[in-house]
């Protein structure tokens, strides 16, 4: 929760790009993220200009993707819990400072011509796990320090720094590469967190405030894979997210070795290609209000893939450099639109309670993608040569336009994802320890026999909630004496699960509820029932011993 001297109010024009940086913490953060970025795409030419130099294989070269996504493959479910679970400043903190060390350190070893290439993606294998610990946190800021209507331009200036940096940063790095050594290159890089730590060390962030029982690690991870596996809108986007990361990975993993080996050009161009690329992205940053006007986000993320078999394509067949300017200009744009579709339909999918685990979910299938793509496409590289493996990326590429079909992206823009906080505290007699259970609970309703065919379809979305926010079994049981009495129910592990499930529920599922209880005939409200398993009884299914029957000796 954000410091209320810091949020500005909604604002009564309509937002523009521009909208979140009147939020003064945004702007500082944004600012000092930019800097950093900056630092971290030096750090990306350079170490895999070092490792070009250091070797003769294009799968090691590859690798050096592979090294910075897998601990984000590895990692994001437990940093995405350790957000929601502890002070996300803190652990930015940590994170930044560790990132800082570990850049400074490999800077340090270059220097002293104390590296190789199996030592490069080392370092770059640790600085990975800083970031894949920082990267579902800094993920959720804007969230956290701008108003929901502002909150896609406050995630698209998260995509625009990153792009910035894209754009300076691998040109200035390839200068220094050039003059100087890649060692410098890392020293500048650590020295760039400085600023980051900085701004967030004076954040006066405001910790949320606990309703119910709080989560333990374990459950806060169930939580988070049970929340996607229920949210149809938010499986779609994985399944979306992981098709397109898997086939732009050939341009991020193999451009390197088409600059080197195909072009037979120096760092400088690579440097020079990134950039086109940054700028492309930059550009697109500011026709995103224009293009959402016309393109939902679903349509941006298939145009987005429609450019990259083009990217593919050309950074497979293109006999210039001069003629993939423009490729990679293009590129960015897409790049941009179309990261920004997944990651704010995700965002606005998602109450506050849960979004760093589920956006910590998306980014690891994202970064799972780019991991496997990149080791596919290099081997392919490897074997076959860059530009089969190349062309067989737009392949793939094209292929996952198909998948619009059965899992298209859903508007998320006007859900109201607020607690609704209107389920009365139940009645109960006696202490009741929140690790007691399991808990049961049922919802008696009086429904025609004539109307319960639609009474089934409006319960069905229902289910899906309670399971979604926390319940291991639920369904509707009609009782066979009375046609009219319908049951709902639903199990939960623990006492203390039910109680945070009163505090998940939102005020967009309060419309699915109360389309269910509509059907509802009769003077006195739905009845609500709770059961607690019956004291000291385990939370097991088991035959009672003989010898435990009442009345036996």
């Amino acid at each position: 929760m954000s410091d209320p001297s810091t949020a500005a109010p909604a604002p009564a024009a309509p937002a523009t790009l521009w909208s979140p940086l009147a939020v003064s913490m945004f702007r500082a953060i944004w600012l000092a993220s930019v800097v950093s970025n900056v630092g971290t795409w030096m750090q990306n030419v350079a170490g895999v200009w070092l490792v070009t130099t250091l070797t003769t294989s294009a799968l090691l070269v590859a690798l050096m993707q592979a090294a910075t996504s897998l601990p984000a493959f590895l990692l994001s479910m437990p940093a995405g819990a350790l957000g929601d679970l502890i002070d996300r400043r803190r652990l930015l903190l940590v994170t930044q400072g560790f990132m800082g060390v570990v850049a400074f350190v490999l800077g340090v070893l270059t220097l002293s011509n104390q590296v190789s290439a199996f030592s490069v993606l080392g370092f770059t294998f640790v600085l990975g796990i800083g970031s894949a610990l920082n990267a579902p946190v800094w993920q959720t800021l804007p969230a956290e320090l701008v108003p929901r209507p502002i909150l896609p331009f406050a995630i698209t200036l998260n995509g625009v720094s990153n792009n910035i940096a894209r754009a300076i940063g691998p040109a200035l790095g390839g200068l220094i590469i050039a003059y100087y050594s890649p060692g410098y290159v890392f020293l500048l890089n650590g020295v760039s967190f400085v600023g980051t730590w900085v701004v967030v060390y004076r954040w006066r962030r405001v910790q949320p405030e606990v309703s119910g029982p709080a989560e333990n690690f374990a459950g806060a991870l169930r939580a988070g894979l049970r929340y996607v596996q229920y949210s149809p809108a938010i499986y779609a986007v994985l399944v979306r997210a992981f098709a397109f990361s898997f086939g732009a990975a050939a341009m991020w993993a193999l451009l390197s070795v088409v600059t080197a080996q195909r072009l037979h050009l120096q760092s400088g161009s690579y440097g020079v290609l990134l950039s086109w690329l940054g700028a492309g992205a930059i550009t697109g940053a500011f026709l995103v209000g224009r293009i959402g006007r016309r393109l939902n986000f679903n349509q941006r993320a298939l145009l987005g893939a429609l450019v990259f078999v083009g990217t593919n394509v050309s950074l497979a067949l293109m006999p210039t450099e001069y003629g993939l300017f423009p490729v990679m200009f293009l590129s960015g744009v897409a790049w941009l639109l179309t990261m920004t579709a997944f990651s704010t339909t995700v965002q606005l999918h998602v109450p506050r309670w849960v979004q760093a685990r589920v956006v910590s979910l998306y980014m690891l299938v994202f970064q799972a993608g780019l991991s496997l793509g990149s080791i596919v496409w290099g081997e392919l590289a490897d074997r076959l040569g860059l530009v089969y493996s190349l062309l067989g990326a737009a392949g793939w590429m094209l292929l996952s336009l198909l998948l619009a079909l059965p899992f298209p992206m859903r508007a998320a823009e006007d859900l109201d994802l607020a607690p609704a906080e209107h389920w009365p505290e139940p009645e109960v007699h006696g202490a009741v320890d929140p690790d007691d259970g399991p808990v049961v609970v049922m919802v008696e309703y009086r429904v025609p026999v004539a109307a319960q065919p639609a009474f089934r379809q409006a319960v069905g979305p229902l289910t899906r909630l309670r399971l979604r926010d926390g319940a291991l079994r639920a369904g509707v049981f009609a009782d066979l004496a009375r046609p009219e009495q319908i049951t709902e129910f639903f199990y939960v592990a623990t006492w203390g699960e039910h109680q945070r499930q009163h505090h998940r529920f939102t005020r967009e599922d309060q419309l699915v509820e109360a389309q269910v209880r509509q059907f509802h005939q009769g003077p006195e409200p739905p009845r609500v029932t709770h059961f607690l398993a019956f004291p000291k009884t385990p939370n097991v299914e088991a035959p009672t011993p003989p010898e435990a029957l009442p009345g036996q000796q």
